[in-house]
């Protein structure tokens, strides 16, 4: 059975839901929520299911305002303070596991990007990046993923949110007919993860 746990933060208690592959884990993946959403979105329960499958330990996080049971999404700094707080944990519980990729969906994934260096990790995955708020491509947030770490996007074609451009280190894949829920096709979703794990030697096969 999956382990669950609280985790005390600087915002409150963070929920984690973690799942562990069979044999040593090549990596562990701590996956963050949207800002309305939940670590139940159909594309990080594809991702989590194809990482362990592929050697990883992979940890969902629920932010400290959902677990209080509030739907707005918390500012940046709180979301991004409890995030460090959780991965700090994170690296103690799982000290034999010195690999740490970040990522999320969404609003998770702007949290994984801004934290990544400061949280040690080696790279990112990052669903739904949401370039610009709808209607607003002037605002964009696409300066977030500049960490300079190997870092995915995975974002759907007819996303309002808009895609972004590849660059140093990242690398985009767009999904057909998908929209900013990416709900059509999680496994081909997860697929993507999974192969880019696996190129990156993070995953096994």
């Amino acid at each position: 059975m999956p382990a669950s746990n609280e985790i005390d933060t600087p915002r409150g208690p963070a929920w984690i839901d973690t799942d562990l592959p069979v044999r040593a884990a090549t990596a562990l993946l701590v996956l963050g929520h949207g800002a309305g959403g939940s670590v139940d979105a159909p594309d990080l329960l594809a991702v989590r299911d194809a990482s362990v499958a592929a050697g990883l330990a992979v940890v969902r996080v629920t932010q400290p305002y959902r677990v209080a049971g509030r739907r707005a999404p918390a500012p940046a700094g709180h979301l991004d303070e409890a995030w460090t707080a959780v991965l700090a944990e994170l690296r103690d519980r799982h000290a034999d596991v010195p690999t740490v990729v970040v990522g999320g969906r969404s609003s998770g994934a702007r949290v994984a990007c801004r934290t990544a260096r400061a949280v040690g990790a080696v790279g990112v995955v990052a669903l739904a990046f949401p370039l610009h708020p709808p209607g607003r491509p002037e605002r964009s947030r696409a300066a977030e993923l500049g960490t300079g770490l190997p870092t995915l996007v995975v974002n759907g074609d007819r996303d309002p949110f808009g895609t972004p451009e590849p660059g140093p280190a990242v690398e985009v894949v767009s999904r057909p007919g998908e929209t900013h829920d990416l709900r059509r096709d999680p496994a081909g979703t997860a697929a993507a993860v999974r192969d880019w794990l696996s190129a990156q030697g993070w995953a096994a096969g």
